[in-house]
């Protein structure tokens, strides 16, 4: 019976000093209570002690999150629509304060830190036009939101990291009507350059044409000049070898006329036989009588 006693005493000794120590681990945090009062806040990761049946402990993940939200639907300055996808990155940085005001549930801090971003959006979108938001402040836009989502979540024990806008569209009846619209100014690009480049290809055309003109005028003026040039020593060459020897000047010209003249069988000179034109076929010495 004894011995029952002090293993039961063992025992219950061994409960209390395994309950008097907790863990909280690495990428957590924790909270120490006290009959539902908070203690210690921001537990750090490792071995902790506590008072059995006295103390309860809850831990949270204090790794950083991301609120993925889905794309939502915003008004510029002009009034007009744009889809904005966006996501945030943050963290619990007061425990305390995340458990009071948010019952430790992370699903309910994503929900309100959505709408906390909602509004950023909304009010940083209504202050701007397409173009702004498009082309040339994405970046002063997260940072704005940021900053507002900062401290706004902060009186929630909630660290906002960073915000960013993963991209921003028109509603898809916007965005046809805006692609047909760039489509038409493509077109009208393109048929002005096409139109340009014709101009610009015929006015090369036509003073290629004007230099062909003045390279075969020049051409011919110079095949003339050289053509009379010949023609003149030719004469001067004729001239010399006829001053040499009449006759035989005579007779050679004969033989050139005679081989133009009776090229093709069926060349015809109707002729007088004993016309001055044969008297090197008709006679063996070549001669002539002499008018």
């Amino acid at each position: 019976m004894r011995n029952n006693i002090i293993l039961i005493g063992l025992a219950a000794v061994l409960f209390v000093v395994a309950n008097a120590f907790f863990i909280v681990r690495e990428g957590e945090t924790g909270i120490l209570f006290r009959l539902g009062e908070i203690v210690k806040a921001d537990l750090k990761p490792g071995l902790h002690m506590k008072t059995p049946f006295v103390n309860n402990v809850r831990t949270f993940d204090a790794r950083l999150q991301t609120l993925d939200a889905p794309p939502e639907r915003y008004l510029t300055v002009e009034k007009k629509n744009l889809i904005v996808d966006s996501f945030a990155k943050w963290r619990i940085a007061d425990s305390a304060r995340f458990y009071t005001t948010m019952g430790g549930d992370i699903r309910l801090a994503n929900m309100r830190l959505s709408q906390i971003l909602k509004d950023g959006l909304r009010a940083e979108f209504g202050s701007r036009t397409v173009k702004e938001v498009i082309a040339s402040q994405r970046d002063e836009i997260t940072r704005a939101i940021t900053r507002k989502a900062q401290k706004d979540a902060r009186a929630f024990g909630i660290e906002v990291v960073d915000v960013r806008i993963k991209r921003v569209d028109l509603p898809k009846d916007v965005s046809e009507s805006v692609y047909r619209r760039m489509e038409a100014e493509r077109k009208r690009v393109a048929n002005e350059l096409r139109s340009e480049g014709a101009e610009a290809a015929e006015k090369i055309r036509a003073e290629a044409d004007r230099k062909r003109v003045v390279i075969l005028a020049e051409a011919y003026r110079k095949a003339e000049a050289t053509r009379g040039e010949g023609d003149a020593k030719a004469s001067e060459i004729y001239a010399q070898a006829y001053s040499k020897d009449p006759d035989f000047f005579a007779f050679f010209k004969s033989m050139e006329s005679y081989q133009a003249a009776f090229n093709s069988k069926r060349d015809l000179l109707v002729l007088d036989p004993r016309a001055d034109y044969f008297r090197f076929l008709i006679r063996e010495n070549g001669a002539a009588d002499r008018p």
